[in-house]
């Protein structure tokens, strides 16, 4: 068994190409689990998900056989600007350590590179949804989480002019 990438850019291509090999399509959204009732695939260490690198097509397949009529399909990179704003809002938290900087500057190398990947799909008013991160990803939620509690939230602009 390898174990997982630092970069899910290749997972995500697989998914992709998979899905529609299927017949399947692809829905861009995120599925809010804590905000409807939800179905983890292989979220936790004990999983046969988590052994199996290719536990995903399970998933998908298991969607294909209930006629599943599209899988919703979220994934997040960490660019640039991104980094650059946790890193200024590490530095200018009020509760922050040095090895916290060091850390922060450490998400450097992940720039470009693809984090997290959640496909789900909708059967009888439940989501069914599998997630995978890397272990990158976890300490960088880790740190959106510390920057947010010592310095206020994290707001993620899409537009220049204000428009959110």
């Amino acid at each position: 068994m390898a174990p997982l990438s630092d970069d899910l850019t290749g997972m995500k291509d697989d998914m992709t190409a998979f899905i529609e090999g299927l017949g399947m399509r692809r829905f861009f959204g995120y599925v809010e689990c804590e905000e409807v009732p939800s179905v983890l695939w292989g979220t936790d260490e004990r999983s046969d998900s988590r052994k199996d690198p290719d536990g995903w097509k399970d998933f998908v397949e298991l969607a294909k056989a209930t006629n599943a009529p599209f899988l919703t399909m979220h994934s997040w990179a960490l660019d640039r600007e991104e980094f650059e704003r946790l890193t200024q809002r590490l530095a200018e938290g009020d509760y922050t350590s040095d090895e916290d900087l060091e850390e922060g500057r450490w998400l450097k190398s992940y720039i470009g590179k693809t984090g997290f990947v959640q496909l789900g799909w909708a059967h009888q008013g439940c989501m069914f949804v599998y997630e995978t991160a890397t272990e990158w990803y976890e300490h960088y939620q880790h740190l959106r989480e510390l920057a947010d509690d010592s310095g206020g939230f994290m707001i993620d602009e899409t537009d220049p002019g204000g428009e959110i």
